[in-house]
């Protein structure tokens, strides 16, 4: 529609490997946030996973690709894959404001990370940038908006909850249904299955948490 202004959401993750809940989530948070545009930012090496061993980004990258590219309202963002870490949101989010200087940005969290956003880099600074923040709900989370208000004034009318359906579904757990030859064709879009079957992938060097 012409005149629209635009409404860009970030949703960063490692996606390794993305599957239908990352898929089902960012559909959600499209139509509820009636965003005109949802970026996928892959993270290279997220603090908090540093125990962790990743796969390669350009496998991710190449699978994320296979997983959004029959949907037109997803696109991705290599912001974080072409700079050098540390990779900080607030830096992310000031990176795609600067190619769409008149858009609204919202970020896109889960329900656990809302409760560590004020110790999040220069979080009051983030907050300010962004025009919302869509909290994605998992089951059992228990969130004390009130509490994080207190901690980071003026969150709270930023805060928008997503409704989305509950799936058990997490990538660890189907990288470990390669690994051991368990059935895990119906957990991916089918073009990130068939991506993971052609090349072997996970069945070698596989992820530790």
């Amino acid at each position: 529609m012409a005149g629209l202004k635009e409404r860009i959401g970030i949703f960063g993750g490692t996606f390794d490997p993305p599957h239908l809940g990352h898929l089902i989530l960012a559909e959600e948070a499209f139509d509820q946030l009636k965003l005109t545009r949802l970026y996928w930012v892959l993270t290279p090496d997220p603090p908090h996973k540093r125990a962790q061993r990743l796969t390669p980004i350009e496998i991710r990258f190449r699978l994320v690709k296979a997983a959004i590219r029959n949907n037109k309202s997803f696109n991705f963002s290599r912001v974080d894959m072409d700079r050098a870490g540390p990779h900080f949101t607030l830096d992310t989010v000031d990176i795609i404001k600067e190619k769409h200087k008149s858009a609204e940005i919202l970020y896109l969290i889960g329900g656990d990370s809302l409760h560590d956003f004020p110790n999040w880099y220069k979080s009051k600074l983030l907050l300010d940038s962004l025009s919302g923040l869509g909290v994605m709900r998992r089951p059992g989370d228990q969130v004390n908006l009130e509490l994080i208000e207190k901690a980071l004034p003026g969150i709270s009318s930023k805060v928008i909850f997503i409704d989305a359906p509950s799936l058990e579904i997490s990538s660890h757990e189907i990288r470990n249904r390669i690994l051991w030859g368990k059935p895990f064709r119906y957990y991916l879009p089918n073009s990130v299955y068939l991506l993971i079957v052609k090349n072997n992938f996970y069945l070698e060097d596989l992820p530790n948490e």
